[in-house]
């Protein structure tokens, strides 16, 4: 199996560089690179794949890292956190680290400048200016909200901060509606249909074709020098939570049965 060669154009952003648009350029850059529709952005997960991004979950981890990203010699790489089985965090998630990957790439992760800028290269991605900022209501109208949440794939919490940012939205405005997000409980589970997990398929499509030809899982663990359960939970397509990260039945189900936009 011959995975897609790196398809990552490179926009250098200064690591001390607050004022600039270049992290908004970059996303632009990317959309245009990738030819993606104008409107809202479709598997992401299967899109970065496709460009030649591998794209894995780690082992069950504490919830407070959401995801990194690194490339060696080989190839880009996004790791994803289990623990945050949220389908709207996870395209954030990625969006993020894709920006990091064409904006920093010899940058030092996590400093504050930084994380804005690939804060600012996902919202652009996920909602470019120019596409959303006339959808956007200026006050918390939660069923507007909520179908933007479904046509977008964002979070609402994703839609409240865009509209701040892009001037449709006061700042009292967004903070009492992010107060009211918070006393509903939806900052933890917003509401609305829950799609589920948007799954990585490179090294879980390898794995299968390998065994299939009768290469076992234990012998690739073996050459690749790592202990089973890490090598199963690298290729797998689906997040292997330990029993204290693992979602609820209730988590883990579609939410959207009947609408709770409805008034």
């Amino acid at each position: 199996m011959e995975y897609p060669e790196p398809n990552i154009p490179r926009l250098s952003v200064d690591v001390e560089d607050e004022t600039s648009d270049l992290p908004e350029q970059a996303a632009r850059l990317l959309r245009e690179h990738w030819q993606l529709p104008q409107g809202p952005v479709g598997h992401l997960v299967r899109i970065a794949e496709n460009n030649g991004i591998v794209v894995v979950y780690s082992p069950a981890q504490t919830s407070a890292v959401d995801a990194y990203s690194f490339e060696d010699i080989h190839r880009p790489t996004v790791v994803l956190n289990p623990a945050k089985h949220d389908y709207f965090r996870q395209r954030f998630d990625v969006a993020h680290e894709i920006g990091h990957l064409i904006m920093h790439v010899d940058a030092e992760p996590g400093g504050r400048v930084v994380e804005s800028h690939a804060h600012r290269f996902a919202a652009e991605f996920l909602m470019p200016a120019d596409k959303i900022r006339d959808l956007l209501p200026s006050r918390a109208d939660w069923r507007t909200l909520g179908s933007l949440k479904e046509e977008w794939n964002v979070s609402l919490q994703s839609l409240l901060y865009r509209a701040r940012t892009l001037g449709v939205m006061s700042d009292v405005t967004y903070k009492n509606a992010m107060a009211y997000l918070s006393a509903k409980g939806w900052r933890r589970r917003e509401p609305g249909p829950v799609p589920a997990l948007e799954q990585p398929s490179l090294f879980a499509k390898s794995v299968e074709i390998l065994e299939s030809v009768g290469v076992s899982e234990k012998e690739l663990a073996h050459e690749a020098r790592v202990p089973l359960e890490l090598f199963r939970a690298i290729t797998a397509r689906h997040p292997q939570w330990g029993d204290a990260e693992k979602p609820t039945e209730e988590e883990s189900l579609p939410a959207g049965v009947v609408s709770l936009f409805a008034s």
